[in-house]
C-alpha cells in the first residue's frame, strides 16, 4: 500500500471510529440502567431518587433500576458505586454527607474527587431547627438569648454521629455562639421519639413536620435553600445567619471514565424531569424538592461542602470508626 492509500485508511478509520462513537452517545441507552441508592429502600434518599428513575425510564425507553446498597451512613453503597464498569450504564445516587462529611470523619474505600464524576445534583430535602414546647422560644433569636442563659443544658438530637442533622445543631453553636448539646441517635425515627417525649429539647430531621402542624413541637427555622410552604412565615437558617449554608441535597454521580457525552445526556434528562410540575408536587408532600443544574455547579457544590464539613468535623474532632 502506497503512502497516499494508507493515509486515506487511517482517515476513513478515524471517520468510521468518529460516527461510532457518536452515534453510541446519541442512542444511549440501549439496555438497562443501573442506579445505586447507599441507603436502605423507604429512607429519604430513595424517595428522592424513585420517581425520577421512574420517569426516565418511561422517557428513555430503557429501565432506570434502582439497586439499594444501605450500611455504614451510606459508604457501603459509594464504594460499591465507585468500583462499577465506567460503561454509562451503572450511576450512584447520594445525598450530600457520604460524599462531604464521612471522608473527612474516617477513611473511606472511595475518594468523592477521584472515583467519581458529577452528572445531576436532582433534589435537596427540608431539614429544620425545632423546639419541644418545654422550651420558651418562637423564633431562633429567642432561642439563642435562652440558650446563651442557659449553656450547656439544651440537648439537640440527630440521626447519628457524621451526619448533616448533627451539623446543623453544631453551625448553630459556631454562629450564634452557644452551646447546645449533640446527643446522636442510631437514626432519625429513634431521634424523633425522644425529642417528642421531651428527652431531647431541639430536633433537626425533616419527619417532625407532621408534628409540628399537629402542636407537638414548634418550628423555628427551615435548613433549606427557600422557605416551605407549608410554613411560609418561618425563615431559612441562612436568612438569619448569612454564612449559614447548608442544604441536604441528593445527586447522580457516574464511576470516573464515564464517557462525558453519557454524562451530559443523562444531567439533560434528569433536568427536564425536574421541571415537571406533577414531579414537584409528589416531591413537596415528602418534605423534598426538584433541583436543576449542570454538572459543573454540582462538582462546585461538592467541593465547597467537602472543604465546609471537613472543617466542621475536624473543629469538633469527630472520629467515626
Amino acid at each position: 500500500m502506497n503512502t497516499h492509500s494508507l493515509l486515506h485508511a487511517v482517515a476513513l478509520a478515524a471517520a468510521v471510529l468518529s460516527l461510532a462513537t457518536g452515534a453510541g452517545a446519541q442512542d444511549w441507552p440501549a439496555k438497562p440502567v443501573r442506579v445505586l441508592v447507599n441507603f436502605a429502600p423507604g429512607g429519604s434518599t430513595d424517595n428522592a431518587t424513585r420517581p425520577f428513575m421512574d420517569k426516565l425510564s418511561a422517557a428513555l425507553g430503557q429501565q432506570f433500576v434502582i439497586e439499594n446498597k444501605g450500611g455504614a451512613s451510606g459508604a457501603i453503597g459509594a464504594e460499591a458505586a465507585a468500583k462499577f464498569a465506567p460503561d454509562g450504564y451503572n450511576f450512584l445516587a447520594t445525598p450530600v454527607a457520604p460524599m462531604t462529611i464521612l471522608p473527612n470523619a474516617r477513611p473511606t474505600a472511595y475518594d468523592p474527587f477521584r472515583d467519581f464524576v458529577p452528572v445531576a445534583q436532582f433534589a435537596d430535602s427540608t431539614l429544620t431547627f425545632t423546639v419541644h414546647p418545654s422550651i420558651p422560644a418562637n423564633s431562633i433569636k429567642e432561642f439563642v438569648d435562652y440558650a446563651k442563659k442557659n449553656p450547656g443544658k439544651i440537648h439537640f438530637g440527630s440521626a447519628g454521629l457524621g451526619t448533616l442533622t448533627q451539623m446543623i445543631g453544631e453551625q448553630l453553636n459556631i454562629v450564634a455562639g452557644i452551646n447546645i448539646v449533640h446527643v446522636p441517635y442510631r437514626g432519625g425515627a429513634e431521634a424523633l421519639a425522644d425529642f417528642l417525649a421531651g428527652h431531647v429539647q431541639a430536633f433537626t430531621e425533616g419527619n417532625v413536620l407532621p408534628h409540628v402542624v399537629a402542636g407537638k413541637a414548634r418550628l423555628l427555622a427551615v435548613v433549606d435553600s427557600e422557605r416551605h410552604p407549608d410554613f411560609p412565615s418561618v425563615p431559612t437558617m441562612n436568612e438569619i445567619y448569612p454564612e449559614y449554608d447548608i442544604i441536604n441535597w441528593f445527586a447522580i454521580f457516574a464511576p470516573s471514565g464515564t464517557p462525558n457525552a453519557v454524562v451530559r445526556k443523562l444531567n439533560e434528562e434528569v433536568n427536564k424531569v425536574a421541571r415537571s410540575p406533577e414531579l414537584r408536587a409528589h416531591l413537596l408532600r415528602l418534605a423534598l424538592r426538584p433541583r436543576v443544574g449542570t454538572p459543573e455547579e454540582l462538582g462546585k457544590r461538592l467541593r465547597q461542602d467537602f472543604d465546609r464539613y471537613g472543617a466542621l468535623v475536624k473543629a469538633l474532632d469527630i472520629k467515626m470508626n
